[in-house]
C-alpha cells in the first residue's frame, strides 16, 4: 500500500536557553539523533532541553520553505510561536 511522505518543522530548546529549527521525515528518529550528538553540530555544542515545537506538512517543498521561514524569525517571535503551539495542543487533548 503506498503511505504520502509526511514532513515536519521542528523546534528544540537547547540547554543555552537558544532555539534550533530543523525538518525532519521522523521526529522520533531525529529527536534520538540529536540527544546522541549526531544530529547538527550546534545541537552537539549546547544540548538538547526538549522537543518544543512541530508541525507537520505533506509538501516538502512547503516543508523547506517554511523551516527557513523559522529560522529567520527573532528569538521573540519563535517563542510567540511556541507559546501558540503549547496552547493550542493543551486545549486539543483535554477531555
Amino acid at each position: 500500500m503506498y503511505k504520502k511522505w509526511r514532513w515536519y518543522v521542528y523546534i528544540l530548546e537547547l540547554k543555552n536557553g537558544r532555539f534550533y529549527t530543523g525538518l525532519t521525515w521522523n521526529p522520533a528518529i531525529r529527536y534520538e539523533q540529536h540527544l546522541s550528538q549526531f544530529g547538527s553540530k550546534y545541537t552537539s555544542r549546547y544540548g538538547i532541553k526538549r522537543l518544543v515545537y512541530l508541525e507537520e506538512h505533506e509538501d516538502l517543498e512547503v516543508a523547506r520553505s517554511r523551516e527557513i521561514q523559522v529560522k529567520d524569525f527573532s528569538q521573540k517571535k519563535k517563542l510567540e510561536l511556541i507559546n501558540k503551539f503549547k496552547e493550542f495542543s493543551q486545549h486539543s487533548f483535554e477531555k
